[in-house]
């Protein structure tokens, strides 16, 4: 199984300071299209209230230009609505949900408690299946959370389980605050991969910059194969309490990939214009 890459720039904007003009990012969507990352989170249909930051993907994803590359276009939507509109553009590929095994981290995310996002998902898979777009979930609080639910590395191969049993296909496990250990990482990763071998899990780790190495180093000694990231490392959870937290630097994860000799497929002179445009526009 090759490597695949999924670069995060919805994830590095969502949370920023001051507003990304619209134009910028398009600008940076279109320069990370030539770079040759299997996958682009883009952007997301939920509430501008929410999430003002992201309002005008529609307006990105009209304006974006694929062309004849490989990659493809992920969004994240909270509910059906927003699983409708995504479906509604033929260039994305991707509908990404996030799901919780933490209910009150659920609540903070989504405005709806875990039984009622399972429910939600049911319909939003529904709905993808309709539109022919694969359905992503995201395990969030996958290895941990800060709050006083019970997690434990069986809660979370669990509820793994019950989205595979769904039909789901495709679920990253997702540190989504910081916390995970490599100990927990290489149980989660060793026995998803074994026993649901049906199912493509990737990983999507928030890092500070003293635990990003270990953590993708036990991800990937336990077979894991899919990452996201973001350039800089930029982004994170607007939970998180640490401002070190944020996005697992792509630069990282490719110094790590390229040590374990594996191939990317990254065009290094377009991951460095896309780069030089983060620099400018992230300040």
């Amino acid at each position: 199984m090759s490597v695949r890459l999924v670069e995060c720039p919805r994830d590095a904007m969502q949370g920023f300071h001051h507003q990304i003009a619209t134009s910028d990012k398009i600008e940076y969507i279109n320069a990370l299209l030539e770079v040759g990352y299997d996958a682009l989170d883009c952007g997301s249909f939920v509430s501008a209230k929410a999430v003002p930051q992201l309002a005008d993907t529609d307006t990105v994803l009209r304006s974006i230009n694929r062309g004849n590359m490989g990659t493809r276009l992920l969004v994240i939507v909270a509910n059906e609505r927003g699983a409708e509109q995504a479906c509604n553009f033929d260039n994305v590929d991707i509908v990404g949900f996030p799901f919780s095994i933490s209910e009150q981290f659920q609540m903070r995310n989504t405005n709806q408690g875990i039984s009622d996002a399972m429910h939600r998902l049911k319909e939003i898979k529904s709905i993808c299946d309709q539109g022919n777009k694969q359905l992503l979930v995201y395990l969030s609080m996958g290895f941990g959370n800060p709050y006083d639910d019970e997690w434990s590395v069986g809660i979370a191969i669990d509820w793994c389980k019950t989205l595979s049993g769904m039909g789901v296909r495709h679920i990253n496990l997702a540190d989504t605050i910081g916390v995970a250990r490599p100990g927990d990482i290489r149980s989660v990763f060793s026995a998803c991969l074994s026993q649901m071998p049906q199912v493509e899990f990737g990983a999507h780790f928030h890092t500070r910059p003293d635990n990003y190495l270990q953590n993708i180093t036990a991800a990937y000694e336990s077979g894991c194969r899919s990452f996201d990231s973001a350039i800089k490392g930029f982004g994170g959870c607007p939970f998180a309490t640490d401002e070190l937290t944020g996005n697992l630097p792509t630069e990282s994860l490719l110094s790590f990939l390229e040590s374990m000799k594996e191939s990317t497929g990254i065009n290094r002179q377009a991951f460095d214009k896309a780069y030089a445009i983060a620099s400018r526009i992230f300040i």
